[in-house]
């Protein structure tokens, strides 16, 4: 009767330990978003709406990185300098129109002229009298071959500028997007240890119960007391780095430290991976380093044209109308000698030509500067195009494994949770050790954890490559 009995209890508990492991095995076949819900800040019962976490996607992390990022706001800044320069020397290339007003006034020296105007001679002779008025419109054109070279090397360093931007703005993707993920992992693996440190629980339990019927011995309590307490240090350590990564992520999303958001968990199936051809010529085209490099030896050509212009004669024009006399007036006073009023109102006009002689060698000087920047900028794109080749195919060669791996982790993680309910069987039937079990349920932390770091790894080659390819 009482071997009855003891059967009983042990059917029961058996029963029992089965029906815990396959509700977590049910829990971990539940999609993710879930759990970047629950790991979020909660909010407490009666609390406004407006205290609820703010949901982002990933598009979502990356406009709100670039509003906050210093180093993507630098590069957007050098941009609007870049394009600045750029204006101004276009303006050096048009005629620029001024509007010039003076007064000048002249010590006199008390001279009658024999005429009424001017009344007295200055003292300066320089000076045309006393009183003199300057209203005039000026128009000016430099015509300079070194003007045209200045407008083309800052319109090159406008599109270097825009490249560097560009670089920028992808190497910030890659940060966000690794954070962003690392999160959404962290979440998953905080999950995967809750149920881990369930089973654990669980398990220790069971084993007391079985052991207080005789049917197990001490010892098998004992190293389940040992896996339950190792549990319970891995889910606080797990919990640590999920908040590690939180502060992470907002100190690039949020100005003011925000930390009640939560985000879509978007790990599901991975894109295709596309031929590494179709990924060279994307590179080859859109690579915003071979970019920069390009135009960076057009704007060192162009420093090149334009120290040599400087020392070779230019011309310069300016054409002058307004007001320059005595009296600021369109008509001056009678003059008996005309025998009408003379006008002021005129116009005129200067060339001058400027033959550079002789500058102690300053000028060929800047010749051999700019031709030393145009072969450091030619060695430079050489070398950009050959780091770009090795890194987009290190890059994918890094996807296609990422790619490949992940469908076999997928796998691993299923059969380790066939794994532990096979072995559960085996150990309440008396066929397995606690040994053999206590190895099942690490085995299957493992191979989840794992599977998880694949996604983290996916993502991040994506990432990677995209910054070579600019293509999503």
């Amino acid at each position: 009767m009482m071997a009855l009995v003891r059967i009983e209890t042990r059917m029961s508990s058996a029963r029992c330990f089965m029906a815990a492991i396959f509700a977590c095995t049910l829990a971990y076949g539940q999609t993710s978003t879930d759990v970047s819900v629950s790991s979020a800040p909660q909010q407490a019962p009666g609390q406004a709406p407006s205290n609820a976490p703010l949901t982002l996607t990933l598009q979502d992390a990356l406009q709100r990185a670039k509003a906050n990022n210093p180093q993507f706001q630098a590069a957007v800044t050098a941009l609007g300098v870049a394009h600045g320069d750029k204006v101004q020397a276009r303006a050096a290339l048009l005629p620029n129109v001024n509007f010039t007003s003076q007064f000048l006034y002249t010590q006199g020296q008390g001279i009658p002229t024999g005429t009424k105007f001017p009344p007295t001679l200055p003292t300066f002779v320089a000076n045309n009298g006393v009183h003199e008025y300057i209203a005039q419109g000026v128009i000016s054109q430099a015509l300079a071959g070194g003007v045209v070279a200045d407008y083309r090397r800052a319109a090159a360093l406008e599109a270097v500028a825009r490249a560097k931007q560009e670089i920028a703005a992808r190497g910030l993707a890659v940060t966000v997007v690794q954070a962003y993920y690392a999160f959404l992992v962290a979440q998953r693996k905080y999950a995967t240890q809750q149920q881990a440190f369930g089973e654990a629980e669980r398990f220790f339990q069971i084993t007391q119960k079985l052991q207080k019927g005789g049917e197990v011995a001490q010892s098998d309590v004992i190293k389940a007391q040992i896996q339950y307490q190792g549990q319970e240090r891995d889910l606080g350590q797990a919990q640590l780095e999920m908040n590690r990564s939180r502060l992470e992520l907002a100190v690039l999303l949020f100005p003011d430290f925000n930390q009640n958001f939560a985000l879509v968990d978007d790990l599901g199936q991975p894109a295709p991976v596309p031929s590494f051809g179709e990924v060279e010529a994307a590179g080859m085209r859109n690579n915003p380093s071979l970019r920069a490099a390009i135009f960076a030896l057009r704007a060192a050509r162009q420093e090149v044209s334009a120290a040599w212009w400087g020392i070779l004669p230019s011309i310069s024009l300016e054409y002058f109308y307004g007001i320059d006399a005595n009296q600021f007036a369109t008509y001056g006073p009678f003059d008996p000698a005309l025998g009408r009023r003379p006008r002021n109102l005129g116009y005129s006009g200067a060339a001058t030509l400027n033959l550079p002689i002789w500058n102690w060698g300053a000028g060929l000087s800047r010749v051999k500067q700019a031709n030393f920047q145009r072969k450091q900028a030619q060695v430079e794109l050489s070398a950009a195009q050959r780091q770009l080749l090795a890194d987009l195919r290190s890059l994918y060669e890094e996807l296609q494994v990422a790619h490949q791996q992940l469908g076999t982790l997928e796998q691993s993680a299923a059969l380790a949770a066939e794994s532990l309910r096979l072995t559960t069987m085996r150990y309440q039937a008396g066929e397995s050790t606690v040994l053999e079990v206590v190895d099942a349920q690490n085995t299957l932390t493992l191979a989840r954890n794992a599977y998880d770091d694949g996604q983290l790894r996916l993502r991040a080659a994506q990432v990677n490559l995209q910054t070579l390819t600019g293509t999503p």
